[in-house]
Parts: structure tokens; sequence; C-alpha cells
């Protein structure tokens, strides 16, 4: 699946099939169901899951947990907007 897929599926009414949990949840983060996207980012312990899981607790305005995501997910806290965040992380799961 390609990022342009990926962005086309979000008109959809269910996340493509084939995507990765991390996937999942930014695409349903993108809908606006932050528990649904925090469920898949926390059922599976990966760096992908990880990553999502920071930008979740990021975009709930909950710093301190974001950061300790962050760590778990070996990156650095994302200094960027959400929206930029979003974009990078989908493209690096998707690449």
């Amino acid at each position: 699946m390609t990022f342009e897929e990926f962005t086309q599926s979000l008109s959809q009414h269910s996340p493509p099939k084939n995507l990765s949990l991390a996937l999942q949840a930014l695409w349903y983060a993108h809908q606006g169901d932050w528990n649904k996207a925090h469920d898949l980012a926390d059922s599976k312990d990966e760096n992908g899951g990880a990553w999502v899981h920071a930008y979740l607790h990021r975009e709930e305005g909950d710093q301190w947990n974001a950061e300790y995501w962050y760590r778990r997910a070996r990156k650095p806290v994302f200094k960027g907007s959400l929206e930029e965040e979003w974009t990078y992380i989908a493209k690096a799961l998707i690449s």
C-alpha cells in the first residue's frame, strides 16, 4: 500500500484489511476515534504501536505519557504539528 492509497482509504467506513495494527490505529485517529486508535496501538508491544501510542497521548495533551511512549518506540519527541507527525508516522510505517 502507498501513502496515497492509505490517505484515500480515509474516506471509507473502515480501514483496509491488510493494515498493520499501528496503521489501523493511525487510520482511526484520523477519523477522530481516539479510543479505538488507542486500543489498537496498545494491543501489541511493537515499535510502531508504541510510536502511534506516543502520538495519541501527545494529541490528548498528556506530554509526560507521550514522552514515555516515544522512549518505548525509540523515537525522538516530535516537534512539529500533530498533522505533520501523523503524516510522518504514516509514511514511515508504510515504507
